[in-house]
Formats: C-alpha cells, structure tokens, sequence
C-alpha cells in the first residue's frame, strides 16, 4: 500500500517546484484564514458522505440492486477511504502537507466527474472507490495540517474549523440533493454527485497560496522557513516556536522510538484507536448516509425523507458553531462526557419508537426530533472533538503515522456500519429498535472512556502535551 501511495504522490510531486501562485496574499495570511481554506478538506468529505444520501434509492432502481449491494455501493467509497489512510503516512511525510493536499484535491475533482457520468454500475463502483481512497488521504492530512500551524490557545478551535467545514457540506449537500430532486425528473443523481467537483477545483486552486506547514518544515531541518511561516501567519514569537519543536524533536531522536506500535507509544495509540471507534459507534454515519431511508421507514414519502432530512444538517451545523465556542474554554473531556448523555438518551428515544412502531408522538415528529436532538449533542461533542485529539497527541514524528491509525479505524468502522446498517435495519427479526439500542449502549461506555481514560490537552502546545505523556509514561515505570 505505501508504495501505491509514492506512485500516486510521485506523480503529483511536480507541485512541490510549483512557484506559489499568490505571493502577495500569502504575506497578509493570518493564521485563522489559513486554517480555513485547509478545512476545505473537511467540505469535501461531509459532501461526499452526505450526497450520497439522496441518491440510494434511485442508485437502487437504475443498477436494480439489492439491499445488500446498495449498501455495498455505499461503503465502496469507505472501503477506497481505508485505504488512503493506509497509504497517505509516509507519503505526506516525504512531500509535504501542502503538496500533498494539492494533488489528493486534484484527483478528487476528476473522480466525482467519473462518478457522476458513469456509464454502468461497475464503473461507478470504481469512481466512488477512488474518491474513497482520496477522501481517506485526505481525512488525514486536513486537521493535522491545522494543528500544525496552530498556537496553543486557538488550536482546538481552528482544527474544529475542519469539522465546521464537514457539518456546513452536510447541510449544503441535503438542500442542493432536495432542490436538484425536484428540478430534475431523470437521472438527478448524477447531478447530485457531480456539483461536488465545483468546491473540489476551488481547494484545488486555493491550495497555490497556502504555506507548508512549519513544523514539516523543522521536521526537514528547514529552520529558517518555518521561522518565515510562523511570522507570515502571525505567531508571538516564531523563533521560540521552532526552538521547541526541533527540542522535542532531538528528544524524540535519541529515544529512537519512531516505531508507531512500541511500548512507549501505546498509550496514544490507544486513544486514538478508541475515540475513533466510539465516533462511529454512536451511529451517526448510519444516520448521515441513510437519513432519508430512515425516515420514509416510519411512513414518509420520499420527498418529504428528503426534506426532513435538511434539519438533520441544520443541527449538525449550528452545533458545530457551537463547538467552536466551547473547546478551547471548557475542554476536550467534559464536551465528551456532556454529549454522550445528551446521545444516550436520544438513542434511546429512536430505539423506543421503533420497538413500539410508534410514529405519532409530536404530531409525527418525533422521529425528526430524536435525530435532530441525537445530531445535536454529537455535533458539539464527539463531532468536534475526534480530530482535534488524534492531531494533539502524537510526537511530530509520529503525527502523520498516528493521524493515519485514528483516520483508518474511524473509517474501517464507518464502512462496517455504513454497510451493515440498511441489512439490519430492514431485518424483520431485528429492525431500528435494536440497531438504535446497540448504539445507545455504545455511548454509555464512552462516557467512561471520556471520563476515565482521555486525558485534557486544552491550552497545551504540541510539545507541552508530548512532555507531560512522557512523565506520566516514566512515573508508571
């Protein structure tokens, strides 16, 4: 797999002697502006999962599939974004955060086109699978590029700018699939799919003015450009900055633990395996992808699945916002701890109305409204927080390495649930109440995760984070 990612990062290595096309812009770049066009990253996969969406059922109906190969259709994408998890550590060490991104940014464009105008079901398979592997390296890249260039105080918050980005595509995706299903009698599915290559060829574009990231840079023993980045984006003190990151590094060097799955290394790798698994075990793939298809099992019609489920990505989004508020003042652990009780009882509310078959409360809304509640609590919480921990708690040697095990379970899992799911789901012996139930206890047991295990890495630099992990990891010698 590695060397499949140096065959496709070779070909886009080209990008690396590419002059930057925005010289001027790039010497009044602030940091907040920076993180924002990196988190177009973020746009790109919360279209992708979420346009798909509004496509399942005519997918269904023009390649006459099964429950189990839609769903197979689905988490074809997902099984491609493994993948470029997989492959996207070395590569993005070797070439760099922003080469690399212009490349993955590139491709994605061309693959959502083959997507949309794919010809038969086979072909179609094959675009979704290399969007998947692109959206996986992507995934990856995205927030560790932000954390990278981040202050201490404003990086939970400029890394959470990516899930922003992910949860606004997600509501953009759900009103531009219910507008272009009611502009367009045939085929709107392609349609759906093929407006994703307009926001992919503006990251594209945008990705000439960026930096590289700085502490890449000090990675590579180019000291005086990441002091020249540090100061373009406005750091306090970009020497400082430097010094400490090339100090943690020359301490990492002489323990020579680079082995991502060594004793020294198994408490971060632990919390990235969990807190990933728990994102996706709360359910809330199953969700975006089949929103509609949940809705139209209590009753409805499919244009009214479709437009009910903009409120999902309405509450998504302006919890999201409320997040970015949060993160940096109460913390990592205590949104965790918050949202997965807001999430148990929601869950427990869906599961409920499925074992009954009651889809009456509020008026018929209550389906409507556990989601939005259960999207709620997520967004602000689990949501927000997943990226923000796996690209804090790894050694800068390790961060691309460690950002690519959190970014390969979260969608490993994904791609479990995502297939699974509508199987289940429609199993008379088993149906929503116990899929929703199975979810709820999931939440249960990351309450004590979050509180139990997840260290708080708030107002912390990178290196500070490394430094006191290793004293905890000394004192219990």
């Amino acid at each position: 797999m590695y060397h499949f990612g140096y065959m496709l990062f070779g070909v886009g290595s080209s990008f690396g002697n590419t002059k930057n096309l925005f010289p001027t812009l790039m010497k009044t770049q602030k940091v907040s502006t920076v993180a924002m066009i990196i988190a177009l990253g973020g746009f790109l996969f919360g279209y992708d999962i979420a346009m798909i969406s509004g496509t399942t059922s005519q997918l269904e109906t023009v390649f006459q599939l099964s429950k189990f190969s839609l769903g197979f259709t689905v988490a074809i994408a997902l099984i491609g974004t493994i993948i470029g998890t997989i492959i996207i550590g070395k590569p993005v060490d070797q070439f760099g955060r922003r080469k690399s991104l212009i490349f993955l940014s590139g491709l994605f464009a061309l693959s959502t086109l083959g997507s949309a105008l794919s010809p038969v079901w086979g072909v179609f398979l094959f675009f979704r699978f290399l969007t998947g592997i692109l959206l996986g390296c992507i995934s990856v890249v995205t927030p560790m590029f932000i954390a990278e260039i981040s202050p201490a105080a404003q990086r939970g918050r400029l890394v959470v700018m990516n899930q922003f980005n992910v949860v606004t595509a997600i509501f953009l995706a759900y009103v531009i699939n219910y507008l272009i299903s009611g502009a367009i009698e045939t085929a709107s599915w392609r349609w759906m799919i093929g407006v994703e290559a307009i926001p992919a060829f503006s990251f594209f574009v945008l990705l000439f003015g960026m930096p590289e990231s700085p502490r890449w840079m000090a990675m590579n023993h180019r000291k005086e450009e990441a002091i020249n980045i540090f100061t373009r984006i406005g750091a306090a003190n970009p020497e400082g900055e430097v010094k400490l990151i090339t100090d943690s590094i020359q301490s990492q060097e002489k323990t020579g633990h680079y082995n991502l799955f060594s004793k020294e290394n198994r408490f971060p790798v632990m919390i990235a395996i969990l807190i990933a698994a728990f994102n996706q075990l709360a359910g809330i793939n199953a969700i975006i992808y089949y929103a509609p298809r949940i809705f139209e099992m209590t009753g409805m019609g499919q244009n009214a699945s479709l437009l009910q489920s903009i409120s999902i990505g309405l509450t998504n989004l302006l919890f999201t916002i409320v997040a970015l508020f949060l993160i940096d003042r109460y913390g990592r652990r205590n949104l965790l701890m918050a949202g997965s009780v807001g999430m148990v009882f929601f869950l427990g509310m869906l599961s409920k109305a499925f074992f009954t078959n009651n889809f009456t409360e509020f008026g018929g809304y209550g389906v409507m409204i556990y989601l939005m509640g259960f999207i709620a609590f997520f967004a602000f919480s689990q949501g927000a927080v997943l990226w923000v921990v796996i690209s804090e708690i790894f050694p800068n040697k390790l961060r691309a390495k460690g950002q690519a095990l959190g970014s390969f379970t979260h969608w490993i899992m994904a791609a479990a649930i995502s297939w699974s799911f509508p199987v289940f789901a429609n199993m008379p012996s088993i149906g929503g109440g116990p899929s929703f139930a199975f979810f709820a206890v999931m939440m249960v047991l990351h309450f004590f995760f979050a509180w139990k295990i997840l260290p708080e890495t708030k107002g912390k630099s990178l290196e500070e984070i490394q430094d006191e992990m290793n004293k905890q990891r000394n004192e219990t010698k």
